[in-house]
């Protein structure tokens, strides 16, 4: 090999082969800055500087405008594997071409969200695709699959599964422990991320800020354990943003910085985000850790190689021959009409009848009917954290009035109008001179549409403008908000739980900038702390009327100053202020209804506001804002819908119960407001469904931050009420027939076929849904889960068999008495239909096998986190590094595990615990006879374990009941005879 062509050069080598020489080539400094997820260049070798990270969610973010698709929530309303590989494709090729402008946007893509849609009130629920296991890893493997690329040896771009393990809180989310039992892992959680991985469209995966089983997930040792064994690839497992530094600063989980990184480095984590750009503090501690003996040498190399085997991948060190190196498609014809596509799939239909007896179903609309867009969403194209900036922008008013006609569409946003008045009798008001180039609620940077030639406007690589929208400080350029005798009418806003926006006249939010001065200058509501949210607080009891109004973002009391209206932190600076109403959104709203032959209401949340990355949602219910609006324009015309624009499901039985119709679709993106409109006119018929459950109160919901699914009942698989909208629901403007179901049993799969006919007059897609269950379970089983499905489209009159193969496999559950997947023998029912709980033909298979025995306790004791089930404990850490051990759930609680069908054969005689902590264990069988109690005195430290023993008396087979008191850590239980 010649000195101008070192073999990592060499494209006819192994790609492992090349890595190696490349990494021999590099200093130990070297290979330790390349750990910070801003590396460095190596000039010397002609390696150019690379980041880990690129967010590509539902389009390339945070990088300026790109095509923007509807929330990954919307794909999964798709249930359509096939469209969201196309978007993975047209996201790659706009990454790919972005790049070629400016080098800052990464190819290391960060996408897609497989966390499961466990809990509805999870703030970040718009970035999943569904709270089941099976269709989230089917889109996973689509999106991956795009945004990979075809190419057997180069890659478009290098996804990065987010988020590892059992993340679906965003309350103390970078403190709080998930407890997450065996079953619920191996059936639930990890489901979520093996399909992708194992379909090689991988190249890593993103650690939660959260810990599981006491266990910070950077030090997860389910890295190890499970992730890497599902592939010979090497994967890269990149930090999530300052969680390496979490490890000791809110987690407290080690003494020293240089501890926690060597700690994160040998668990896997192999590309460190932490202090943004600046790499001085994690190098640093890389060096500490090193010159400490707590890592080697090797442990850096290993993460080194898997960073540089992701580079090789993207055809850094082969730039003649990447066939990705040319691609230009960005905003294509093909792309905006594939946004539009996603919208229009996404939409779901919950409900639709007639507004009165005798009348057809409201929708879709007729023509020639006078339509009324009414509600805080109808003429707003919402984009959220993970979105790039708007090339183009539908809203639903744009869209009615382009499908109907401008005349034809009539529009109420029903804000409350309102003015300020202080304490000394002036009024707030905003300054004359605010210049606008917009139109009130645009979210675009610029004109309203821009063309393909907006790619050429890009920043020239290493501009100074900052695209992360976390960095992007309010207008200091305006002048303050002012107070005199006449003041300003504004438009206000109540998101829910008082939170609350305002609106100037010319269409721009109060927001508060850095100088802490208050001013009309936002767009929207956004960036990481919302400067435009503001509450009021009601005065001490005893004062007159009068509200103190609360910036939420600083905490700071909004005051009247000489040079302007400012915040303040103390409170006793704060103005009073006092709301004079000028006109009640449901006025408005009431008097557009009554003009119209149908209302359109559309309501929802927008994404910075209530329910978002950081902030989870404490109710399912409606603001009462938006619940009055529907009210009102049902009030006025009966023949009303309700559109619900959202990230996530609302509980509204009463709407559902009052209303003719109701949909459902996420954020949709660009195309948004066109795709509702071709929906609601019946130019597409509708045939999304729901990702996750819809529940019908805020009682049907475990607490957030339990993830026993199987025990506390969650999700469509276990949940025991009634839904007010199930799992997979969905309708459309025509009917189908399912016939012919049939299923035949091989070794290894289950064959299933069933005809599906479109009986209607429409031609409309459908999704049909594929489930089983077990018909006499020795555990706990789902009461259905989905196996298959399939999104087909027929035409009125059309039929269409379909087949699939299932593997005997996905009827199986862990078993933790033996610590495997088993699949147990008997009758199963196969069903199939429109929804979870719309199931129109069944067939039952008999599968054969060997039914799993009782647990052999004196032979395999018993692993406490093994246990069938439990009441109050939790799982916690059996080591900083492994293992699981149980433990009462908080001070004062008493804790039980229950171990069915333990055999004890001809006699147990002796017990021996494994402990921690302090406090007592007791073991009885069958809950009544009492086995033996073993007072714990302290141990020493939470991970200081002793083994204590008792005499027992057990024979035969039986329920193994063990109660836990005081703060006592079980690791094990064993027996002897």
């Amino acid at each position: 090999m010649t000195a101008e062509r070192p073999p990592f050069r060499d494209p006819a080598l192994p790609v492992g082969r090349r890595v190696d020489d490349l990494l021999e080539r590099l200093t130990p400094d070297e290979r330790i800055a390349m750990l910070h997820q801003f590396a460095p260049a190596v000039p010397r070798l002609g390696l150019a500087a690379f980041r880990t990270g690129q967010e590509a969610l539902h389009g390339v973010a945070w990088m300026g405008p790109a095509t923007v698709f509807p929330q990954a929530v919307g794909f999964g309303a798709t249930w359509n594997p096939d469209l969201v590989r196309r978007v993975g494709e047209a996201v790659s090729r706009e990454a790919r071409a972005m790049r070629a402008k400016d080098d800052r946007v990464g190819l290391n893509v960060w996408a897609p969200t497989v966390n499961l849609l466990r809990h509805p009130l999870w703030g970040r629920g718009e970035e999943g695709y569904s709270e089941d296991p099976g269709l989230t890893s089917a889109l996973a493997v689509a999106y991956t699959r795009g945004l990979r690329g075809d190419h057997p040896t180069y890659w478009r771009t290098a996804p990065v599964l987010k988020h590892w393990l059992a993340h679906n809180n965003e309350t103390d989310r970078d403190t709080s422990s998930a407890s997450v039992r065996p079953r619920v892992l191996h059936e639930y959680d990890l489901r979520a991320f093996r399909g992708a991985v194992e379909a090689g469209a991988v190249a890593g995966v993103m650690p939660a800020y959260n810990l599981v089983n006491g266990r910070p997930n950077h030090l997860s040792p389910y890295l190890r354990e499970h992730l890497r064994g599902w592939t010979e690839q090497e994967l890269l497992v990149c930090s999530d943003a300052g969680a390496p530094s979490n490890l000791v600063d809110s987690e407290k989980y080690f003494d020293t910085h240089e501890e926690a990184t060597a700690a994160a480095l040998r668990a896997g984590v192999d590309s460190f985000t932490d202090h943004g750009t600046d790499s001085t503090a994690i190098v640093a501690r890389l060096r500490g850790a090193l010159e400490r003996g707590l890592i080697g040498q090797g442990d850096i190399d290993t993460a080194v190689r898997r960073q540089l085997a992701v580079r090789f991948a993207l055809g850094e060190f082969d730039p003649g021959l990447d066939p990705h190196a040319d691609e230009r498609d960005f905003d294509t014809p093909a792309h905006r009409a594939l946004a539009q596509d996603v919208a229009e799939q996404a939409v779901v239909l919950l409900k639709n009848g007639p507004a009165e007896d005798g009348e057809p179903p409201l929708l879709p609309l007729r023509p020639g009917r006078r339509v009324a867009v009414v509600g805080l969403l109808g003429d707003a194209c919402k984009l959220d954290w993970y979105s790039g900036s708007l090339l183009h922008r539908s809203t639903p008013l744009d869209g009615l009035r382009e499908r109907f006609g401008a005349d034809q569409v009539v529009f109420a946003e029903g804000v409350d109008r309102v003015r300020l008045r202080t304490a000394s009798g002036a009024w707030l008001r905003v300054p004359e001179n605010h210049a606008r180039d917009e139109r009130p609620g645009d979210e675009t940077a610029g004109p309203e549409t821009r063309g393909a030639e907006e790619l050429e406007g890009l920043e020239e690589p290493g501009g100074e403008g900052s695209l992360d929208p976390a960095l992007i400080a309010g207008r200091t350029d305006l002048p303050p908000l002012t107070v005199d005798a006449e003041g300003s009418e504004f438009a206000l806003i109540d998101w829910g739980g008082g939170v609350l926006t305002l609106r100037a006249p010319d269409g721009r939010y109060l927001s508060v900038a850095d100088d802490l001065r208050v001013r009309a200058s936002a767009d929207q509501p956004g960036g990481w702390v919302v400067q435009e949210a503001f509450r009021f607080e009601a005065r001490e009891t005893g004062h007159d009327a009068g509200h103190l109004l609360v910036h939420i973002g600083t905490g700071g009391y909004v005051c009247v100053a000489a040079d302007g209206v400012k915040v303040a932190a103390d409170r006793e600076s704060a103005e009073i202020f006092t709301v004079e109403t000028v006109e009640r959104g449901e006025s408005a709203v009431a008097r557009a209804a009554a003009e119209a032959d149908v209302v359109v209401v559309v309501a929802g949340n927008d994404p910075h506001l209530c329910g978002r990355e950081t902030e989870d949602r404490t109710t399912l219910a409606l603001p009462a804002h938006q619940e009055r609006l529907w009210r009102a324009a049902h009030a006025a015309n009966p023949r009303t819908a309700l559109v619900l624009v959202s990230a996530y499901p609302y509980a509204v039985p009463e709407a559902a119960a009052a209303l003719p119709a109701l949909l459902w679709t996420t954020h949709g993106g660009q195309a948004a407001g066109t795709a509702l409109a071709r929906v609601l006119a019946g130019d597409v018929s509708p045939a999304g469904r729901l990702p996750q459950t819809w529940y019908a109160s805020d009682a049907d919901l475990p607490d957030i931050l339990d993830y026993d699914i199987v025990g506390s009942r969650q999700t469509y698989l276990y949940f025991d009420g009634t839904p007010l909208f199930p799992f997979g629901h969905g309708l459309s403007y025509t009917s189908f027939g399912y016939e012919d179901l049939h299923a035949t049993v091989d070794a290894e799969t289950i064959r299933v076929a069933c005809t599906v006919t479109n009986t209607g007059a429409v031609a409309s897609d459908e999704v049909a849904q594929l489930y089983g269950r077990a018909l006499a379970p020795s555990v706990p089983r789902p009461h259905r889960e989905l196996l298959a499905h399939r999104r087909l489209h027929l035409a009125a009159g059309a039929s269409e068999t379909l087949a699939f193969e299932v593997p005997r496999a996905a009827l199986g559950f862990w078993d933790v008495a033996h610590g495997r997947w088993t699949v147990e023998p008997g009758a199963y029912e196969i069903q199939v239909g429109a929804s979870s709980a719309d199931l129109r033909r069944s067939v039952t298979v008999e599968l054969d096998g060997v039914r799993p025995g009782p647990r052999a306790v004196l032979e395999d004791g018993l692993a406490a986190v093994d246990y069938d089930e439990q009441t109050g404990t939790e799982i916690v850490d059996r080591t900083k590094v492994s293992g699981d051990s149980v433990t009462p759930a908080g001070a004062g609680t008493e804790g039980q595990l229950v171990f069915r069908r333990c055999d004890f054969v001809d006699g147990a005689t002796e017990v021996a615990v494994e402990v921690a902590g302090a406090g007592r264990v007791e073991l009885s069988l069958d809950g009544r006879t009492v086995l033996a109690g073993i007072d714990v005195p302290p141990t020493g430290g939470r991970y200081d374990y002793t083994t204590l023993g008792a005499g027992i008396l057990a024979r035969g087979v039986g329920d193994l009941h063990i109660r836990l008191r005081g703060r006592v850590r079980l690791a094990r239980v064993d027996f002897t005879g």
